[in-house]
């Protein structure tokens, strides 16, 4: 079963179980505090992940033929694709975002309620109302960036060369030619004396 047939099976399972078995209007409650705290951070997060699935293979195959590309096209074609990606994004993450601000309530109600009791609720209801929280949540996600940004500094002169060494084992084993590298203009000739 694929991950998006099981997570939709879930989703239903839920969504279905919680229909049965209404929690109390005191459970119910500490539910929605916690659901209106976390859904947007969640509805934002999951919309970005999802519309960057199926960005790296376009990317990495627009990029390899781009290379194939006559070098006095490469650049505006280039430029073209880039827009592309940028139109599909602005699109499409605003449209997911939607969908899983809508979808996130419902769903989150269920599980919280299934796994969690009112205690535990109001635990977690604490915690996340709490100034070190929200301190923590920010500081959580400047750390990440921080690591990120990091990471690829340190790292992006090795993945690049990595990289160029990849694109050109596949195009070996595809039969394609890497471009020529662009070779230093020769002086002139000094005139001949006659």
């Amino acid at each position: 079963m694929t991950s998006r047939k099981l997570g939709l099976a879930l989703a239903l399972a839920l969504t279905a179980g919680a229909a049965l078995a209404q929690p109390s209007p005191a459970k119910k409650a500490l539910i929605d505090k916690i659901v209106a705290l976390q859904t947007q951070g969640l509805a934002d997060g999951l919309a970005g992940n999802l519309i960057q699935g199926p960005l790296p293979q376009l990317v990495t195959a627009a990029r390899q033929a781009l290379m194939q590309m006559p070098a006095d096209k490469r650049e505006a074609a280039g430029k073209a694709v880039d827009a592309e990606i940028k139109k599909f994004l602005d699109e499409n993450v605003g449209y997911l975002k939607d969908k899983a601000a809508k979808a996130a309530p419902s769903t989150a109600s269920a599980l919280l309620d299934e796994r969690f009791n009112e205690d535990e609720l109001k635990q977690i209801l604490t915690w996340a109302e709490s100034p070190v929280s929200q301190k923590f949540g920010l500081a959580n996600a400047e750390l990440q960036k921080a690591v990120a940004q990091k990471v690829m500094t340190e790292a992006a002169p090795t993945l690049e060369g990595r990289l160029k060494t990849l694109q050109t084992n596949v195009g070996k084993h595809l039969g394609i030619q890497p471009p020529a590298p662009a070779s230093a203009p020769k002086p002139a000739a000094a005139p001949k004396k006659q």
